[in-house]
């Protein structure tokens, strides 16, 4: 999950905490002075493109004026509540909260429900059922199984004052005390007003709007998932970093750096037809596939699958050597197959940490290079075929 530029110390655990990432980001900033170029504790209430230049007026009172933003706030800030009946009563009361609040599991409940199937809802759902009694994990579209301790089942589509929850398949759980809502986030930009973007449905994505839309789920229309195509200011000031999801994120954003320095270096370098053209063929995909509403297009707009984060990667970097500033990278062989194998890992090294082990497989790892964590991860993954959970591919650290 490094950039390409920067390793995380070697004896990193494979599967940092928080402040171990967090540790590493300060770490990155220091190593290329970037400190001094940061402003913190200054929050930018508005942001808005005058003339020929953003005017930009921040919490300290003052407006600055700036030839490009990058706009990289996140998108893990604002939670969405999904709209469940009896869900905000939950809310309300306090039965219920949203994974955003979600520090760590505690001995407060007997019986906890966990909405929602991504990352977060699958690591909640797991660190729970080691303290509370009975752990309900709600995923769309999944079929009921489990135990008196852990049970997965469907949709959850009403929550009832007197602590039942009606799910998918007509099934009922009882007497639940506490619910977390691992529901995602919307995507927000409170310091654009409406001639910046509009946070509304997009009209449709086969043609083009004059305008940039905010659907909460995903920004239209973007070229390479980072330039604003609108009629409202050059396309090369402004870029948007880190929307695409389901992908490793910090090697995604480092390549779309590269990108946005090309683009605002040389805005002759973005070809806005043919990135119209790809924004149409992935409509059209999406269509093909299933897809055909606006709404439906928004929620996977930037979801990427199979191998194209990689792909996206690759081009990024393509793209940016044109300019003879930057070799052209190659996502590596070995990256993908242990992000297939992520589960996998993520089992394993769990299990390990439960049982003491774990800080003696990363011991010394990484002070000779990359391939020492290869290494160990291939190792890793041959103890998890030796105990029968995966089939394992071949690995490479090419």
């Amino acid at each position: 999950m490094a950039f390409t530029s920067y390793s995380f110390p070697p004896s990193t655990p494979l599967f940092p905490p928080a402040k171990v990432v967090l540790d590493y980001l300060k770490s990155f900033a220091y190593h290329f002075h970037l400190l001094p170029l940061i402003r913190f504790n200054t929050a930018v209430a508005s942001a808005k493109w005058v003339n020929t230049s953003w005017l930009v007026v921040v919490s300290t009172g003052e407006t600055l004026t700036f030839d490009h933003i990058i706009t990289a706030n996140g998108h893990y800030r604002l939670p969405r509540i999904p709209n469940i009946p009896g869900v905000d009563h939950w809310l309300k009361i306090r039965r219920a909260s949203h994974s955003a609040w979600y520090r760590s599991p505690q001995v407060l409940f007997r019986k906890v429900l966990v909405v929602g199937g991504g990352a977060s809802g699958l690591d909640i759902a797991a660190e729970m059922r080691s303290y509370a009694t009975t752990v309900i994990h709600s995923l769309t579209g999944a079929s009921p199984e489990g135990d008196a301790h852990f049970r997965r089942v469907g949709r959850a589509l009403r929550f009832y004052d007197d602590g039942r929850v009606l799910f998918e398949g007509n099934v009922v759980e009882e007497e639940i005390d506490y619910c977390i809502l691992a529901t995602g986030y919307k995507f927000d930009f409170p310091f654009f007003d409406s001639d910046v973007i509009r946070t509304e449905q997009v009209p449709s994505h086969l043609s083009l709007p004059p305008d940039l839309y905010n659907s909460t789920y995903h920004v239209f229309p973007l070229a390479k998932f980072i330039f604003p195509l609108q009629s409202h200011y050059p396309a090369s000031t402004l870029a948007f970093m880190g929307l695409p999801f389901k992908v490793v994120p910090m090697p995604l954003v480092e390549a779309q750096a590269y990108a946005i320095v090309r683009v605002f270096s040389d805005p002759s370098s973005l070809n806005e037809h043919e990135e119209v053209q790809k924004l149409i063929a992935r409509s059209r995909l999406f269509a093909q596939q299933g897809a055909s509403t606006s709404s439906e297009q928004a929620k996977i707009w930037f979801r990427f699958k199979g191998m194209e984060q990689w792909d996206y990667r690759d081009d990024l970097f393509s793209f940016a050597a044109q300019s003879g500033d930057c070799p052209a990278f190659k996502v590596r062989h070995w990256e993908k197959t242990m992000y297939f194998e992520k589960k996998v890992l993520r089992e394993v090294w769990r299990d390990l940490e439960s049982r003491g082990e774990a800080r003696k497989w990363v011991e010394g790892v990484g002070e000779k290079g990359v391939e020492e964590w290869v290494e160990m991860m291939e190792k890793l993954l041959r103890h998890a075929k030796e105990r029968g959970k995966i089939s394992l591919p071949e690995a490479s650290a090419t």
